[in-house]
């Protein structure tokens, strides 16, 4: 693959993927640059996790090519911390031993990016649940990933740390500039935070949009503008989901208390 900010990092072709009888992956084409933020929707058992395994390397495809850049991360709906090691050495898990030193101070500003400095030393059972993922976070952004994947990473979090969360991995894709696939199976999530949202359905992209919205994407303004409601309203109707008629006045009162409490602007 080329080289420069705007490099293609993902580029799948003709991308089948079947288990005995039942082809999950039909004819995949995707291509994802560095720094794009791609987000993948579709009901369960598409094939979504699938294809975010075949970008892992850890599926083979049966027929097509999948190409990615050489470093490739993953984050995924549970933190999978190492129970036995202390936050510092779960972030820096995998790093050349022989960089030691530079390892680890690398791993102390990955956790201060995730507004988890000073807790070096601490013990995974002592996180909450959103300090867990963060700590994830930090140990897929410390290998400087040109390929960020995401596998519903905020799906087991309570709503507001998972708005939270959201921002913060926002705030870190634009920094990094990595390549991003998004799993996801929240719409209003998809639209909040990615640059194109596509839907999987029976083994191919019945949608794949471009989400041409100024940055940050708050609750509150999601709630009232005209552009977003249109974005959501077509992915949910794709995902074969008729929103109510009311919704734009209960996201509404969501940003309120949102706002309220303090988690957004």
């Amino acid at each position: 693959m080329t080289r420069g900010e705007d490099e293609v990092a993902v580029r799948v072709r003709g991308l089948r993927k079947a288990f005995g009888a039942k082809t999950v992956l039909d004819g995949i084409d995707l291509e994802v640059r560095r720094g794009e933020f791609f987000a993948l929707l579709g009901p369960s058992g598409t094939g979504k996790t699938t294809l975010l395994r075949l970008l892992a390397g850890l599926e083979r495809p049966d027929a097509g090519t999948v190409l990615t850049a050489p470093r490739v991360t993953t984050v995924y709906q549970e933190p999978r911390l190492v129970v036995s090691r202390r936050v510092l050495a779960n972030v820096t898990l995998g790093l050349p031993r022989s960089t030691r030193g530079p390892s680890r101070d690398k791993g102390g500003r990955a956790l201060a990016e995730v507004g988890l400095g000073g807790r070096e030393r601490a013990w995974p059972a002592t996180l909450s649940g959103g300090e867990a993922q963060r700590v994830a976070l930090a140990r897929a952004l410390v290998r400087d990933p040109q390929v960020l994947l995401l596998d519903e990473p905020f799906a087991a979090l309570d709503a507001l740390t998972r708005l939270q969360a959201q921002d913060l991995v926002a705030e870190l894709c634009a920094r990094h500039r990595p390549a991003v696939v998004l799993v996801t199976h929240d719409v209003d999530e998809a639209v909040r935070l990615a640059d194109r949202v596509a839907v999987l359905d029976d083994g191919a992209f019945v949608v794949d949009r471009a989400i041409d919205l100024p940055r940050p994407r708050g609750v509150s303004s999601a709630a009232s503008d005209p552009a977003v409601l249109e974005h959501r309203r077509e992915l949910l109707a794709r995902l074969g989901v008729s929103p109510p008629s009311d919704q734009a006045d209960l996201m509404s009162d969501q940003a309120d208390l949102m706002s309220d409490r303090g988690v957004i602007a």
